[in-house]
């Protein structure tokens, strides 16, 4: 039987297509094996430690090293507090979790837009940096995850946190890491968390999606570039029959008694077809969900093109979201 005929990927939106037309042969979507250890080492990282975490001065920001998982390193955090904020108040903690295909990246990749977050609403975030595949596959990633959140959620009277007003949150690997610590906690009963926001996130590790093909070679994360990061994580195993829900989400057979959770992606973009499943599980499940598909967006374009006219929609639809968590009643919203 011939194979089925890929069909053609839809079309970015317009603005976008005309910010990345003069970039898309440096942006080079596949990522290889070989090729992570040069990015690792690229101007990305070094960019990154230039970035302000304070705001200006609107933070207080500290990089502290708490206690990881038995038997492994400790767990570098930063950790961001209002400088404004009253000292007997305490605040709504967003636990971030950055991005990077669970190869690169550190706990100030993608921090800007939790803080942005946090200005607005008047909470701390708290930022984790994990050990990355290939050297550390999974459980290694996860555990570090987890071992963050036991430990922000422990002291959050200490950084002038709620303990009781925990939301999780990632783009990307990390948004993928955010929703296995949702099932993480839920399976080991852990501290409870009110909400999950996930930004385009990396979920099913069998890369065999009609997206996936569609997009292969385009935009800014195509099928290569995701087999070669699910592949370090989780070596000769990714694709086949025994993989952890704690590794790829998508793989989860129970999707119940999580937490309410925010989900998007764009429509023209690898992960599209995995990250609306997700959420149609969910709610299949009894589950509260919002799923925003970006008309023409690729991989993490609010990032890439933050002035653009989509990008300012869904920054907006985070906070959003955000707001109405915040003020919905707590008895509704944490799982027990």
């Amino acid at each position: 039987m011939p194979p089925v005929p890929v069909p053609p990927p839809p079309p970015f939106d317009p603005e976008l297509a005309a910010t990345l037309e003069p970039v898309k042969d440096a942006l080079r979507p596949g990522l290889t094996p070989d090729e992570i250890t040069t990015v690792r080492q690229g101007p990305g990282l070094e960019l990154l430690d230039l970035i302000d975490v304070t705001m200006g001065g609107a933070f207080e920001a500290e990089d502290r090293t708490v206690p990881g998982p038995d038997g492994a390193p400790d767990v570098s955090l930063l950790i961001c507090r209002p400088t404004s904020a009253a000292p007997a108040t305490p605040l709504p903690v967003i636990y971030h979790v950055h991005g990077g295909g669970m190869v690169v990246g550190n706990n100030r990749a993608g921090v800007d837009g939790p803080l942005a977050w946090a200005h607005e609403l008047g909470a701390v975030v708290v930022s984790v940096e994990y050990r990355l595949a290939p050297e550390h596959p999974h459980p290694a990633p996860i555990d570090d995850v987890y071992a963050g959140l036991l430990w922000t959620a422990c002291h959050a009277g200490e950084i002038g946190g709620d303990p009781d007003r925990i939301i999780i949150t990632g783009a990307s690997a990390g948004g993928g890491l955010a929703a296995a610590l949702a099932l993480l906690l839920r399976d080991r009963q852990g501290p409870p968390v009110i909400g999950q926001l996930l930004m385009y996130p990396m979920l099913d590790d069998r890369n065999d999606t009609v997206s996936a093909h569609q997009m292969a070679g385009v935009g800014a994360w195509d099928r290569t570039a995701n087999e070669t990061g699910w592949t370090a994580l989780l070596g000769d195993r990714r694709g086949g029959p025994d993989v952890s829900p704690y590794a790829a989400p998508a793989r989860a057979t129970d999707l119940s008694g999580l937490p309410p959770a925010f989900l998007d992606v764009g429509s023209a973009e690898t992960f599209r077809d995995e990250v609306v499943e997700y959420a149609s599980r969910i709610w299949r499940c009894g589950g509260v969900a919002e799923l925003h598909v970006w008309p023409g967006g690729f991989h993490g374009f609010d990032g890439f093109v933050p002035h653009a006219a989509l990008s300012r929609t869904a920054r907006a639809s985070h906070l959003n979201w955000l707001r109405r968590l915040l003020r919905a009643p707590q008895d509704h919203q944490a799982h027990k």
